[in-house]
């Protein structure tokens, strides 16, 4: 019987140091991109760990106190609204990625990312579809990057209240595109996304 395959980013996590990355918030009409880079020991206990998707708020809030604490390194980064509108989403992810790598205190040997694009880095890195589900450190940047950025779209509700975005978190749900319409867009909205920029657009004409 075969010896079962081991990913590639399980060898290298083993045998040097692999660091995961994931980003929070590239669909949202409001707020930054955060991105989290986690370098995890070869022998830690993060019971709970998973996609941050999938995790209740609390539970996330507890994960990240334990990955902070027992993490060989950490790091989270973003890019703001402005960014995004001048680079496009994809690219403002990717230099939150890049950024939350470079702001690691030890520098990895290799780089897995949850996705199917990687950030232009100085070590070998890898994309991997459902990354933040199956690679433990890319989970555990998962859960920085989403707490992160919820707290600060939480300090972004207090500055600009009229949007609720401590509720959706910058999301396009129906009550955050009614309160857009009655207000207009605020300094934290990406431009360049719809229905922000058709908004901007009906002012104009």
């Amino acid at each position: 019987m075969n010896a079962p395959e081991i990913h590639p980013a399980l060898t290298l996590f083993y045998s040097g140091l692999m660091a995961g990355v994931d980003e929070a918030g590239r669909g949202p009409l409001a707020g930054p991109v955060v991105a989290a880079a986690v370098i995890l020991p070869t022998e830690y206990s993060l019971p709970g760990l998973g996609d941050s998707k999938t995790i209740p708020e609390k539970a996330r809030g507890r994960l990240e106190t334990d990955i902070r604490s027992v993490a060989v390194s950490w790091a989270v980064a973003w890019a703001d609204p402005a960014e995004i509108d001048c680079l496009n989403i994809l690219n403002a992810t990717l230099l939150a990625m890049r950024r939350a790598v470079e702001g690691l205190g030890i520098q990895p040997r290799h780089v897995a990312v949850d996705g199917n694009r990687c950030p232009r880095l100085d070590c070998t890195a890898e994309a991997i579809v459902g990354g933040d589900g199956s690679q433990p450190a890319i989970s555990a940047a998962s859960i920085l990057a989403k707490v992160a950025r919820d707290r600060m779209m939480l300090r972004l509700a207090e500055i600009y209240p009229a949007y609720g975005l401590g509720r959706h978190k910058g999301y396009p749900t129906q009550a955050h595109v009614t309160a857009l319409r009655r207000h207009g867009p605020s300094p934290v909205h990406r431009r360049s996304f719809r229905p922000v920029a058709e908004l901007l657009g009906a002012a104009r004409a």
